[in-house]
Formats: C-alpha cells, structure tokens, sequence
C-alpha cells in the first residue's frame, strides 16, 4: 500500500495525522492537506486505500462517479482496518512522531475511515468531514478511544439529518466526547476546492475548528 507523507521541517517530537482520502482517490486535494496538515506541525500520511483494486497513484476525475463504484463496492471492514492499523504502525516506527499523540482527519469516504479508525487504535483526536455511512457502523462507538469531531454540510442530499441523529445518539448511549457540526449553507464536499460543491466560507471556518480540535488535543 502507498501512502502520501508531508512531514514539518526541522521538527522532532511531533503529533501526526492519519489523512484519508475522498472516494477519488489520494489525489492533489488530499496531498494540498496533507501538506497542510505539516505546515501546523504534524506529520501526515494519506495511505491509498483503493491498493486493491487500482494501480499505486490512482486517482479519479470528480466528474466520472461510476469509475469510483468498482472500488468502492469492494471494500471490506476489515480491509479498511488492516489499512489503518499498517498505517499507523508506519507512524509508530518513524522517530519523529510521539506515540501517544495520534490523530485522523478523513473526507468523505474517509470520513468513515477516521471514525472506524478512532474505533480500532488508541488515537488522541479524530475528525470526520461528511462521513458517508457511519450511521451504518454505530455498534462501533462503544469502542471510540478519543474525541471525535465532526462536520455535516446541512445542504447535503446524502447525509440526512436522520443519519446525524442516529450517530448523535449512538455516541450519547455509549458516554463519547464528541462534537457535531452541521454547516447549514454547505453542502456534501464543501472544504474541496476542486469540486462544485466547494464552499470557501464554510472550508475556512470548518479548518479553523479542526486546527482548534486537534492541537488541544495533540497539543
């Protein structure tokens, strides 16, 4: 499995950043965060999780959603957590990271993986941006280690408000610190600046909570 790593310069003794992709793929979007993510001082890695079934460097046109489904469609629970757990082993053997200030920022379909992600590693933070399907996945939050953020584009046509509360709910039976972050002008997509449904307003006050979240976190 590739992955895609920005690491701040000169710094030793830092926090780092599981990165996970949108369903397009590891592609420029995602590597811009990344090295965002390092501009802030953590070490970041995006892992491809389509190694499966793409070709290293795969990434998919925001236009062409039926190239997405076949990979899409393959993917396992437990695929996804053999992904974040080798991920997270690479983090744990780079000397520059601290072990116990791991974080997960996911999009998307990634959004999903940082929730299952904060569900089966001991991570500090984890922060979802329109996660699909996780109210599919609420026998997980029992297990959540650490403080889970997300963010919902209230415009949003796929993830329905019964889908928040479902996840809400799920998380208050099983005592979870969370923080939920419903964007009412946004809607699916809305921190991507190469998507139509990119929203410059609502990325730059999203961004500005995430920073918040993850360094009072990971310090």
């Amino acid at each position: 499995m590739n992955a895609y790593v920005a690491s701040p310069a000169n710094i030793n003794g830092c926090p780092a950043i599981l990165v996970f992709q949108e369903a397009f793929g590891v592609n420029n979007h995602i590597k811009k965060l990344a090295e965002k993510i390092a501009e802030e001082g953590y070490v970041a890695i995006a892992p491809e999780l389509f190694h499966r079934t793409a070709l290293p460097g795969t990434t998919i046109s925001y236009a062409d959603f039926d190239a997405v489904k076949p990979h899409l469609s393959v993917l396992t629970i437990d695929g996804l957590i053999a992904d974040i757990e080798s991920t997270y082993n690479w983090l744990l053997q780079n000397q520059q990271v601290i072990k116990s200030k791991i974080g997960a920022v996911g999009f998307c379909l990634g959004g999903r993986v940082s929730f299952l992600a904060n569900a089966v590693l001991p991570l500090a933070a984890s922060v979802s941006y329109y996660g699909g399907s996780i109210q599919t996945m609420t026998d997980k939050a029992i297990d959540l280690h650490a403080p889970q953020l997300f963010f919902w584009g209230g415009l949003d046509k796929h993830i329905l408000p019964k889908h928040r509360e479902t996840i809400a709910n799920a998380l208050d039976d099983a005592g979870k610190e969370y923080i939920s972050t419903v964007i009412s002008y946004a809607d699916h997509g809305f921190n991507c600046d190469e998507r139509t449904a990119y929203n410059p307003k609502a990325a730059k006050e999203a961004w500005a909570m995430t920073s918040a979240f993850l360094k009072n976190n990971l310090g």
